[in-house]
């Protein structure tokens, strides 16, 4: 057991049973031990690899989708562009190349990371050297302005709940120890839940919902700033519209694995809900787009235009690898259809290229 785990084991059997959400939240982000504290866990020699590491095309497309949206509201003087979660900062360098085209826009831009690792704040300072950068620990210490934020696979790692369907109730998952004081899931006594009771209609007998909170806040957080200043939030992750199912796993070294035998040594994930999500950007006063698959939204911005001209002199096996990450990014079997998209503008603006508008059914 990793030295997380026996910190983790030793409070367990000292206070009882620990919630999902809790457990998820010190494998994360421990000090000391956390799994985003301690490593770089991107790219082929890590534990994942993202979509802005398999190609610029990401990045690019994405950066052009917001000048759009920059020059559709006005071409503000002044904006924050804002990357949560920002990896390497491969991202953001491949958003700032793309909108260096624009006249003016990289000029108005102040970059704000929203990064807690030390680890990985080194590693985008060196990426994005050249470029006056701002980190954060949390949104709330962004300053006010039109925000332009792109959040890649950022709310998948936010800690949830699970919750099993038992009769009327629901039996909370958490963690606790086996005989051999190894680490265990296990259920909590079930209980009614007034927050789940809408889903005693589309769940039956030990179907799992899973509940992110932190994923909620957020949106409605940023949907709060674009809706008061103006601007653009696009969320990607991998995802549904409604949570249903057992979706909590652990990634170490491109390989699923336990998530409980190596505490801090794993990336733990769950898929992102995005109904929700709406619901929250709406109550705050913003707008909603439909969810849009990532390979739908891909081509819409013309990534296969752009695969095209990148592949223009190249050959043997880079050609191959190229042709290879833009399938891998739009293909429905790959990440084109796992991956799902959602753009928050304020009410009145136009949605951003590439994005069609919510149903006009209340969620």
């Amino acid at each position: 057991m990793s030295a997380l785990g026996e910190i983790l084991a030793r409070r367990i059997a000292a206070e009882g049973p620990m919630r999902l959400d809790h457990y998820m939240a010190e494998c994360l982000l421990n000090p000391a031990h956390g799994y985003y504290a301690t490593r770089d866990p991107f790219g082929a020699t890590g534990d994942f690899i993202t979509a802005p590491e398999i190609s610029q095309m990401f990045g690019e497309l994405l950066g052009l989708a917001l000048a759009q949206v920059w020059l559709d509201q006005g071409a503000p003087a002044r904006f924050l562009l804002v990357e949560p979660g920002p990896g390497r900062g491969t991202l953001m360098a491949d958003m700032l190349r793309a909108i260096r085209a624009v006249p003016g826009m990289q000029e108005a831009a102040e970059i704000h990371l929203i990064e807690a690792s030390p680890t990985l704040r080194a590693v985008q300072r060196a990426r994005l050297a050249g470029h006056p950068v701002t980190w954060h620990d949390g949104i709330e210490t962004l300053p006010e302005g039109p925000l332009y934020l792109v959040a890649n696979e950022f709310l998948d790692a936010l800690p949830i709940r699970q919750f099993e369907r038992r009769g009327a109730g629901w039996a909370e998952r958490q963690v606790g120890l086996d005989a051999e004081g190894h680490l265990t899931p296990g259920l909590a006594p079930p209980v009614p839940l007034e927050r789940l009771a809408g889903r005693l209609e589309d769940t039956a007998e030990g179907d799992v919902v899973e509940i992110c909170a932190g994923a909620v806040s957020f949106v409605e957080e940023v949907a709060q700033r674009v809706a008061r200043h103006g601007g653009l939030a696009i969320f990607i992750d991998y995802g549904n519209w409604r949570s249903l199912g057992d979706t909590f796993q652990a990634l170490r070294a491109h390989a699923p694995e336990s998530p409980w035998v190596n505490p801090g040594a794993a990336d733990l994930t769950a898929h992102v809900a995005f109904e929700p999500l709406a619901a929250a950007a709406r109550a705050a006063g913003a707008r909603p787009s439909a969810m849009t698959p990532q390979g739908v939204l891909l081509e819409r911005l013309g990534i296969t235009a752009r695969a095209e001209r990148l592949a223009r002199g190249l050959a043997g096996a880079v050609l191959e690898a190229h042709i290879a990450a833009h399938r891998r990014l739009t293909h429905p079997e790959e990440m084109g259809h796992l991956f799902q998209t959602l753009a928050v503008t304020p009410e009145t603006a136009p949605l951003p290229p590439g994005f069609d508008p919510a149903s006009p059914d209340p969620l």
